[in-house]
């Protein structure tokens, strides 16, 4: 299955969601490795088949082991962080902000990937997932590397195509 295939699917009186597919591999201030690994993040958090093989025949040439591990390093630690996180942030007792959290996460010091695609990709997730804690960590992160709010936005804008597309097949 491709992108083209992929939009063959989503009914007709969803013209939105299918015009909305350009978003996932359009130029703009991501390179194609930063599109790849964010797209990819965001498919293995929504467990999504259909999108996971679009994706991969999208993003092939820019593909390697390295940055599939990342994409899965991305989706599996945020499902992890966001939930908690996301707790930590909703819960009404703020003594909870003060105990550590006691969750190991080496990968995000050493993701096997450029640590500004990782945070990228991150973000992402964490937008899906509803970690405002989590996207201000990830914004805060990209901004200090110098990474600028179009790429912000665009990383956002990918995920938040994704989960519509995702709730249509």
């Amino acid at each position: 299955m491709d992108l083209q295939q992929l939009k063959d699917e989503i009914p007709g009186f969803l013209k939105d969601v299918r015009l909305n597919i350009n978003v996932l591999s359009e130029p703009g201030e991501l390179t194609r490795s930063q599109l790849a690994v964010v797209n990819l993040a965001c498919a293995y958090s929504l467990k999504n088949p259909s999108l996971l093989d679009a994706l991969h025949n999208e993003f092939s040439p820019e593909i390697d082991d390295a940055l599939l591990e990342g994409a899965r390093t991305a989706a599996a630690l945020m499902a992890m962080n966001n939930i908690y996180y996301r707790f930590v942030h909703l819960v009404s007792k703020p003594e909870y902000q003060t105990l550590p959290a006691k969750l190991r996460m080496n990968a995000i010091g050493k993701p096997g990937i450029d640590a500004v695609d990782f945070e990228l990709a991150s973000l992402a997730v964490s937008a899906l997932n509803g970690c405002g804690m989590c996207i201000d960590a990830h914004v805060y992160a990209l901004e200090k590397a110098g990474v600028n709010n179009i790429a912000i936005q665009q990383a956002v804008r990918i995920a938040a195509v994704l989960n519509s597309v995702a709730a249509v097949l």
